[in-house]
Formats: C-alpha cells, sequence, structure tokens
C-alpha cells in the first residue's frame, strides 16, 4: 500500500464538493481505504477524509480511540464511511476541540451537534445506519465536512479560541459556552 500525500489548506480540492460513489464495493475504493488507513496511521490523526488525499469522492476514514471516549461512549477502531448522511437528532450544541491534518499545527473550538444520525455504507458496502454521539459524533462530523469544502475554521464561532496546538494544550484554558437561539 501507500502513504499519499495530505493536501493543505489553501488547495482547491478542500474547497469542493466531493462527487458520490457509484459503486461503494469498487475495487479502487477498496485500495483507496487502504491507503487512507496507512496515511492516518503515518500521521497520527483520527480522521481522513478523501478530498485531503487529493480524492474528490464521498469517503472518509475515521477512529475513536480509548483516550478520547466520553463517559457514555466506546473505543471504535478504524471505521470508514462511503456516501455518508448526517441528521442531527437534537438542536443541542457542544464546543470542543479540533485539529486537521490539513491545517497543522492549529487547533480551535468548534460547535459540534452532540448527537446525530449516521447512514452510508462501510468498505464492505453493506449499510450503515446509527446514532452516535460526543467525540464520535464530532469526529464524524468534522470528516464529512471535508466532503463538502468546509475546514473546521469555517465553523468556528469564536476566533479567540483559535491557535497553535502547543500553545492552547499548554494554557488549557475553558472552552466558551453556547447560547442556543430561539427561532
Amino acid at each position: 500500500m501507500a502513504i499519499l500525500k495530505i493536501a493543505r489548506m489553501g488547495h482547491p480540492v478542500l474547497l469542493t464538493r466531493a462527487k458520490s460513489i457509484a459503486d461503494p464495493k469498487a475495487a479502487e475504493i477498496a485500495v483507496l481505504i487502504e491507503n487512507m488507513a496507512e496515511t492516518l496511521e503515518d500521521a497520527g490523526g483520527v480522521g481522513l477524509a478523501a478530498p485531503q488525499v487529493h480524492e474528490s469522492v464521498r469517503l472518509f476514514i475515521y477512529k475513536v480511540p480509548g483516550e478520547r471516549v466520553g463517559t457514555d461512549e466506546e473505543e471504535i477502531g478504524l471505521t470508514a464511511v462511503i456516501n455518508p448522511v448526517i441528521t442531527p437528532l437534537s438542536q443541542e450544541v457542544t464546543m470542543g476541540w479540533e485539529g486537521c491534518l490539513s491545517i497543522p499545527g492549529l487547533r480551535a473550538a468548534v460547535p459540534r451537534y452532540e448527537r446525530i444520525h449516521l447512514a452510508g455504507f462501510d468498505a464492505q458496502g453493506e449499510p450503515i445506519d446509527k446514532e452516535i454521539s460526543g467525540f464520535h459524533a464530532r469526529v464524524v462530523q468534522h470528516e464529512a465536512d471535508h466532503l463538502d469544502g468546509i475546514l473546521y475554521p469555517m465553523r468556528m464561532s469564536d476566533f479567540r479560541y483559535f491557535g497553535f496546538q502547543e500553545e492552547t494544550v499548554k494554557y488549557d484554558f475553558p472552552l466558551p459556552k453556547i447560547e442556543l437561539q430561539q427561532e
């Protein structure tokens, strides 16, 4: 397999809506998933979307390592999601720190839905249909955004909480609270 080059912020592939995958069971999709998995392992991240490796298709991979699980969550091994559809299950939004392999060295506080429904297909072309929450939901939303040409700074609500990873970790200041607007 191969370690792929990761596109960095500023590359047009990261700003384009990716195309649906006609055949989730296609051999080239399986090879892409294997190469993305090797690339993710080499880069040390928790998620990677196909556009980040210069492939503008609706596919991402992710994992939820044990050190990132919340109280009602469990560790999730490497998972591929093809043609994902995400639906919020409530209006509850939480702030959380996010980084991105396409924006190396930086991280920010980003608002995300706390609970979502995820549909799509797995690496074997089998349907995915599940409800997820917490960090699991955050990483899935982050990776799915890449398929729509959205990078996490575009989701930010307060740029005071955007900085270099080493600085934001060192000072560990509290995340801002989100105030829901009534419609």
